[in-house]
């Protein structure tokens, strides 16, 4: 139960999904942290070092976390991992002087942390494939729906919805195999002892033993190990990792920026869902304002500073190791994936109820679509025989005027500029040139690249 009088982080509450926060819960460490001592010790009784009576003992009490106790002999020795083999003790009456023989705490550490990155990868693969799937179903639905496209925040060229939704769809695909490979090549520090060296494990097991050790370790935790460690794994993991988080969630900022823009009146073309309930602002009943893109916006804007700290502690961890990064990892790492899951989370949902206004998409096509057709009629003169530079001081000066009309809130006049100038007219019928601004004529191969985004996404998904 929370308890409200104390300062409480947002990610245990408010970001992330139920399942990411219970990864990272203090109880699931201090499981995994048991279940790495059961493992130890069903290994250790193939080398005569513990019975299976004591193994037995350590798997009946390996749920009984209490976190309560283990804190209050924390405040007395100032070891968390030792506090937890204490309380771990005091329930094992047959088993409480083998836990943790041979080990230091950071072959249980370290081993229990890899599991749960890989366990968060798990829950983000799952998640971001949920993602692909909505937006590829939408950039199949909208490959050939013209829409103006802006460069500088500039009315530009037509393009299709789809296609600019393809765009943000190809680099989660790339994220998504990121992240695959990433989970595939984890690796654990394995039971190497204080300075990786494995000497303590040497003088139980026997040096020509040490190789079975590893092997059956690894087996039993479904994690292969560094073949070269320290006090810990390598840090560069670390880095890895959340940097490979930052990368999709630069992604999924582009999105929800995007969204913003596109929300706002000026252009109208997109929002985010908006319940019937949901109030925009204290002081204005109107506000619909973008939240949930904001929210990602400013949850990204965090997550691209981690990966500094993480390459700060790969970086200074000097020589067999220093301490100056544990206390960073403990929120780092948690606090990565736990915002990478809501950054997901709300997408999903954005993606789900995507506002699509084609009245708003319609407008700015006919305000702004006319000057990019200019390009085209430059061609069609060209290859009529008409000077090229000339051609274009003429269209050049129609445009600046037709952007003085929009820009007074008139219609875009532009075709019927090019259309009375009789220069023009000498090369160009007339009557061709509504074929020549038309919008669905100049989108290129667009409809079909973002079909294929689409195509090779599902096939990738296996679906």
């Amino acid at each position: 139960m929370k308890n409200y009088e104390t300062y409480l982080s947002p990610y245990t509450w408010r970001y992330g999904t139920t399942a990411m926060r219970k990864t990272w819960s203090e109880a699931h460490k201090r499981r995994l942290w048991r279940k790495i001592w059961v493992a130890l010790a069903q290994v250790q009784t193939q080398f005569g070092l513990v019975t299976e009576e004591q193994v037995a003992d350590l798997q009946a009490h390996a749920e009984e976390v209490d976190v309560k106790r283990a804190l209050e002999i924390e405040a007395e020795i100032h070891h968390d991992l030792m506090a937890e083999i204490k309380v771990y003790a005091e329930q094992c009456s047959l088993a409480g002087g083998v836990i943790h023989l041979g080990a230091t705490s950071m072959d249980v550490k370290d081993n229990a942390v890899v599991l749960q990155i890989r366990r968060s990868l798990d829950l983000l693969l799952s998640s971001l494939r949920e993602v692909l799937h909505i937006l590829a179903a939408l950039v199949e639905e909208h490959a050939a729906t013209p829409i103006l496209a802006f460069t500088h925040l500039q009315p530009a060229e037509p393009s299709t919805l789809g296609y600019r939704l393809a765009q943000y769809a190809q680099d989660l695909e790339a994220d998504y195999g990121d992240l695959r490979r990433l989970r595939a090549n984890l690796q654990g520090k394995g039971f190497t002892g204080a300075v990786g060296t494995s000497a303590s494990f040497a003088q139980l097991l026997g040096a020509e033993n040490l190789a079975e050790f590893a092997a059956l370790m690894s087996e039993k935790l479904g994690l292969p190990f560094y073949r070269a460690v320290t006090q810990t794994y390598p840090r560069r993991q670390d880095y890895q990792v959340v940097s490979a988080l930052a990368s999709l969630g630069a992604v999924l900022y582009k999105f929800a920026f995007d969204l913003r823009v596109l929300q706002s009146p000026p252009f109208a073309e997109w929002a985010e869902p908006f319940g019937a309930a949901q109030i925009g602002s204290s002081a204005m009943p109107f506000k619909r304002n973008p939240i949930r893109a904001e929210k990602m916006d400013s949850l990204g804007r965090l997550l691209a500073q981690l990966p500094r700290v993480a390459w700060d502690n790969a970086a200074h961890s000097l020589l067999e190791r220093t301490l100056d990064d544990s206390a960073n990892r403990r929120t780092i790492l948690p606090e990565a994936f736990l915002i990478t899951d809501e950054l997901l989370r709300v997408t999903k949902h954005i993606l789900g109820g995507l506002q699509i206004f084609e009245g708003g998409i319609q407008r700015n096509l006919e305000t702004y679509a006319p000057f990019a057709a200019t390009e085209r009629v430059l061609m069609a003169l060209s290859k009529a025989g008409a000077d090229r530079q000339k051609m274009h001081e003429r269209l050049r000066r129609h445009a600046l005027e037709a952007w003085s009309a929009v820009q007074q809130g008139e219609p875009n006049p532009l075709e019927d500029l090019i259309a009375r100038d009789p220069e023009i007219e000498s090369y160009l019928n007339p009557e061709h040139l509504p074929e020549l601004m038309k919008v669905t004529a100049y989108l290129g191969d667009a409809p079909r690249r973002a079909r294929e985004v689409a195509r090779d996404i599902l096939e990738m998904l296996g679906t």
